[in-house]
């Protein structure tokens, strides 16, 4: 039996202005509750004044959206600079939601939401960022002298 993962974010609702606002969302990925073979994440948004306050997108999208503009059905999600994501929701008889992420928030639920999800799935939330390794230094010293091979003080 697996947990339900939630994680309390700041989104910034986007408009056709320069006005952003922050909205509270409420992240949730619950397996138990998965209807197919792939369990969505849930943006909850309450009191935001939304017809439905749910917006479902599937993790797989909401992952792949961190490093390139990706689009599913009526959801389309995209990277915005280096730190930022943006989710974009197209709803019938609605208004489009363009909702801004701080993209570390985002990385963090969906680790864990790995860390948590059925036995047998990939982690790719965590491969895609982790950087590695650092990189070993490129001037070897010499042991005797404590300077570079090209003579320069090591």
């Amino acid at each position: 039996m697996t947990a339900a993962v939630e994680q309390r974010a700041r989104g910034y609702i986007v408009t056709d202005g320069n006005d952003h606002f922050a909205v509270p969302v409420l992240l949730r990925y619950d397996p138990e509750a998965a209807r197919g073979e792939e369990c969505p994440v849930v943006l909850h948004f309450p009191g935001a004044g939304f017809a439905s306050p749910d917006r479902e997108i599937p993790r797989a999208l909401l992952e792949a959206g961190l490093r390139t503009t990706c689009t599913e059905g009526a959801v389309r999600v995209w990277p915005c600079g280096r730190v930022q994501t943006v989710v974009e929701f197209h709803a019938p008889g609605e208004e489009p939601l363009v909702i801004q992420f701080d993209a570390v928030v985002l990385i963090r639920f969906l680790r864990r939401t790995h860390a948590e999800g059925p036995a047998g799935e990939p982690a790719v939330a965590a491969a895609a960022h982790d950087p590695g390794p650092a990189p070993e230094p490129t001037a070897a010293t010499t042991g005797t002298t404590g300077t570079t091979r090209t003579g320069a003080p090591g």
